[in-house]
């Protein structure tokens, strides 16, 4: 059963309008002019709307216009009735929002007709919103669920980092105790011994063995300094990192953006085993202005693209036979003009199969082994850098030979006005492949 709001100015008219819906088992609803049915609409919000063209106070028209622009209302159909058949009036209603028109006097199998076709729209309409606020549920669930993805990830590796300061410190803290009371007990003799002379005080040092205590309590101080500072700066870095206070529109500084995800890999690149975990980071930051945007997303995306530079990194080492192979990743930052900014992100790992263009971008698409990846990290970082700061992300990469990932980002919403200059190490605009992924750029 549907909810259908008649508006006529016309008792006869609503009278066989209501008789004829409620036969169909509809619920009618009746209104005798334009201003009372803007009223019984944002009400009931009903499912179809019969409308009289020419009424006192707003006409049908005007009515619609209104009813349309009101967001709860825009996927109401709309049905004109009229006696005008000039193409000049249906082209105003259609320019009005108006669905479709009926025409009178009233043709009962022609109305019933267009009212069953206009509440099938209707329902596709309703099934259509619900699907794509579904569909923006999902793509936040799926954002938030590979951001925890990664820091179950981090997790491992810095509680993996955290963990050996953390054991030096304890590990040492036995021998200071014994240091410290062994001090502590030759000035309390001093103390409480006035007959204690120069000759017992040399001796009492030699016996604690005074000077390597001193000098391995100085490195110890110093190198459980060290380690608290390391636990320190992880804890900082991963506060940083995850923290949800941040998000939002904010003045971004890439290069601290970089530096942060860098740190927050270093555990992983730190456990790597093999040729892997030697690992040569090629930094070449050029002068970048500050960018607008929502920092803990671009913070995730430049995370993604490191991450996977070092699985693809990890993945090369373990096949590759050639022993002069070093592993290498290189981030390379250049301000493209006064809009436009530039982060290329190289390295030597295991590369992209061209016949795996099309599906790179494509959610829980992956080709690592099950379990260590979901498929999500380019597809949310495409939807970061492309659908959410309007920027572009493209590659090229050859098999066996590394990948190299552009973004480019504006750096302002002002800044999309701009067109990306070329530059002799880009491609000025970036060829789009199918479904609108990015295909690989030349190099």
């Amino acid at each position: 059963m549907a909810t259908i709001l008649v508006i006529d100015d016309e008792v006869t008219t609503q009278m066989v309008l209501q008789d004829l819906l409620e036969s169909e088992g509809h619920q009618v609803i009746i209104a005798n002019n334009g201003k009372q049915g803007w009223k019984q609409a944002s009400r009931e919000q009903p499912n179809l709307i019969i409308c009289d063209w020419m009424m006192p106070e707003m006409n049908g028209v005007d009515l619609c216009r209104t009813i349309k622009a009101k967001p709860e209302l825009e996927t109401t159909f709309f049905i004109l009735l009229t006696a005008r058949e000039q193409i000049d009036d249906r082209v105003c209603g259609l320019n009005a929002g108006a669905d479709d028109f009926i025409s009178k006097p009233i043709e009962t199998e022609e109305l019933l007709a267009r009212v069953r076709s206009g509440l099938r729209l209707n329902h596709l309409n309703q099934q259509l919103t619900q699907s794509l606020q579904d569909l923006k549920d999902t793509q936040v669930q799926l954002v938030q669920s590979e951001k925890m993805s990664s820091l179950g990830r981090l997790v491992a590796g810095v509680a993996h980092e955290i963990n050996n300061p953390i054991s030096f410190i304890y590990g040492n803290l036995s021998h200071i105790n014994e240091y410290t009371h062994d001090l502590s007990s030759l000035i309390q003799k001093i103390r409480d011994d006035d007959s204690f002379s120069r000759q017992n005080f040399l001796e009492a040092l030699a016996e604690i063995d005074f000077d390597f205590v001193a000098a391995d309590l100085e490195k110890m101080l110093g190198s459980m300094k060290e380690g608290s500072e390391r636990i320190r700066e992880i804890v900082i870095a991963l506060r940083e990192f995850s923290s949800q206070e941040r998000s939002g529109v904010h003045d971004i500084d890439l290069h601290h953006a970089l530096d942060l995800a860098l740190s927050m890999l270093g555990p992983r690149v730190h456990q790597a085993a093999g040729r892997a975990s030697g690992l040569i980071l090629d930094k070449q930051y050029g002068q970048l202005p500050k960018i607008k945007g929502d920092i803990g997303v671009i913070n995730q995306a430049l995370f993604n693209l490191l991450e996977n530079a070092l699985d693809a990194i990890v993945a090369q080492s373990k096949i590759d036979p050639n022993e002069d192979w070093r592993p290498q990743i290189s981030i390379t930052t250049r301000s493209l003009d006064e809009c436009w900014v530039e982060i290329e992100i190289t390295d030597n790992g295991i590369g992209i199969d061209p016949a795996l263009n099309s599906k790179v971008f494509d959610p829980f698409f992956t080709t690592k082994p099950v379990g260590q990846g979901k498929g999500l990290g380019l597809a949310v970082t495409y939807q970061i850098v492309v659908q959410q700061h309007k920027g572009q992300l493209s590659y090229d990469s050859q098999v066996d030979q590394g990948t190299r990932f552009l973004i480019h980002l504006p750096i302002s919403q002002e800044s999309l006005q701009c067109q990306i200059s070329p530059t002799p190490y880009t491609v000025a605009s970036p060829r789009f492949g199918q479904q609108g992924q990015p295909a690989p750029m030349t190099r």
